[in-house]
């Protein structure tokens, strides 16, 4: 059997990129013409960041930073390690932090935390999915939100399973 075979879309293709588009212009006209620094968080968010940012429009600058709290299951280890910092500083800037999934809540908790001390201007969140029934943390701010999911373990547009599905084209349930 393959792999492929326990893959059930849950979003298409082409939702996602009218979410998407939608997402960029909401987030222009919150702030303005202000130039923003978009920190993708790696790997998952990468396809997404590179759809939004180009959504987004006007002064856009990128960063990036690695963070792991699934180490290649289907379940947060609920530890978060840091894999790659950002290269410069953020302090002064709007930051946006692009997530692919918002989940137990505990990277994001951890991610605001971190970067709040460096001192940005702001520091918003926006996240492809939503998975709120599995939050652990609550009072997680998500300022922009995609879509919300059930408690179901996805994979495509940049999600993954042992480092497999990254590249769908659309968002899909893995049933093992």
């Amino acid at each position: 059997m393959n792999r492929s075979d326990h893959l059930k879309v849950l979003i298409d293709e082409q939702a996602l990129q009218e979410r998407v588009k939608t997402l960029g212009r909401q987030i222009r006209e919150d702030y303005g013409e202000e130039p923003i620094t978009a920190i993708g968080v790696l790997k998952g968010s990468f396809i997404f960041m590179a759809d939004l940012v180009r959504a987004i429009g006007g002064d856009v600058k990128v960063e990036f930073l690695g963070v792991s709290s699934y180490h290649g299951g289907t379940r947060s280890t609920g530890v978060v390690r840091i894999t790659q910092d950002l290269r410069h500083p953020i302090e002064g800037q709007h930051c946006l932090i692009i997530e692919d999934i918002v989940d137990t809540g505990l990277t994001m908790d951890y991610l605001h935390r971190m970067l709040d001390v460096r001192g940005p201007k702001s520091l918003k969140t926006v996240s492809l999915l939503d998975k709120p029934a599995n939050r652990e943390i609550e009072g997680v701010d998500i300022d922009f939100v995609g879509f919300t999911i059930p408690d179901e373990f996805v994979v495509g547009y940049g999600l993954d399973l042992g480092e497999l599905f990254r590249n769908l084209p659309y968002i899909a349930v893995y049933t093992p």
